[in-house]
């Protein structure tokens, strides 16, 4: 044997467990398994079975890594930072990685991307690195799991896909499909890409105007849903209503003219003029209660998460016409 000769690394000792998986491993916890450095670089070396995923992250087998292979890799090195040991709240995998987990259909599949955004607490000290995106967080959400992954909310997830996107089409099919599948209203996209500072983006604020559209849409239909399946008499849908021979008093969604109810669904947006909006609202709402008509005001979680109860809340409001005094006569219009 000489200088020359490459030194053979002896098998991983597998006396202490890594954890679910023994694919992956950082380097802090080869350490304290007993495997210096130099040996985790030769079994690095070509025909060693062991690879360098990302910095302090290693794959303990041969071939190429599967997609979760580097999920799991990403989350390893976030956690860690490659060898620290975790801080604070823990990773989460978000941006278009995470809308493929939520099974978006209009996100790509893992092994199409090029890079995986893991989202962090803004006060870690990390850095993205080769196929990885570290994405800081100022409030860090609730993270769900998927596939025995930590993921970002669908709304988070969403802005920071559309932070790295530049194609108007992409990013409307991401905001749609948020909204029309169910994943979550168009308010918390709206919320997330505010607190992104993405709506100074011409083609996101296009996108956000087609999401607003399609969650009025969509709101509308369980809207009429409602009615229908719980047997609610049939409104007027869609009216204005004004004094007879005086000022408008505004559109509602629907009225029942002889129980004097109507309900407006609250579809609004955070912008920054979210506060004046709502005083509007308001003082629409008070006018219209001020003349003996009911306002039931329904958003568009509620219409989305419990159907029965808003169903039975306008019932109530349909029932109890009786008991208050009529309501002033109004001049009803198509809106």
């Amino acid at each position: 044997m000489n200088h020359n000769t490459p030194i053979t690394p002896r098998p991983l000792p597998l006396a202490a467990p890594i954890g679910r998986t023994e694919r992956l491993a950082s380097a802090a916890q080869l350490r304290t398994r007993g495997v210096p450095a130099g040996e985790v670089a030769a079994h690095c070396r070509p025909g060693g079975g062991w690879q360098q995923l990302l910095p302090g992250v290693f794959l303990l087998q041969p071939g190429p890594p599967t997609s979760e292979d580097r999920l799991r890799a990403a989350l390893l090195y976030a956690r860690r930072g490659g060898s620290a040991p975790p801080q604070g709240p823990e990773a989460m995998v978000t941006g278009l990685a995470a809308l493929t987990l939520h099974r978006f259909a209009s996100a790509p599949p893992l092994t199409a991307l090029e890079r995986i955004d893991v989202l962090v607490p803004r006060t870690r000290r990390l850095r993205s690195t080769g196929w990885l995106r570290v994405v800081r967080a100022a409030e860090h959400p609730e993270p769900v799991e998927l596939t025995g992954l930590p993921v970002a909310p669908v709304a988070r997830a969403v802005a920071d896909a559309v932070s790295a996107l530049t194609d108007a089409e992409t990013v409307r099919r991401l905001l749609t499909e948020a909204v029309r599948g169910g994943h979550c209203e168009p308010a918390a996209i709206v919320r997330e890409l505010s607190r992104a500072r993405l709506l100074t983006r011409p083609h996101v604020v296009d996108a956000v105007d087609t999401l607003l559209v399609e969650g009025r849409s969509l709101s509308e239909e369980r809207l009429y849903e409602m009615v229908r399946e719980f047997g609610l008499p049939d409104p007027l849908w869609n009216v204005d209503l004004r004094l007879p021979g005086g000022p408008h008093l505004g559109g509602v969604d629907a009225y029942w003219p002889d129980q004097a109810v109507a309900v407006e669904l609250d579809t609004r947006a955070p912008r920054q003029d979210d506060d004046a909006l709502w005083s509007e609202y308001t003082r629409k709402r008070e006018h219209l209660e001020r003349l003996g008509i009911t306002v039931v005001h329904l958003t568009p979680r509620k219409l989305r998460e419990a159907l029965d109860q808003q169903a039975t809340v306008v019932r109530t409001a349909l029932m109890a016409a009786p008991d208050r005094q009529p309501g002033a006569y109004v001049v009803v219009l198509p809106r």
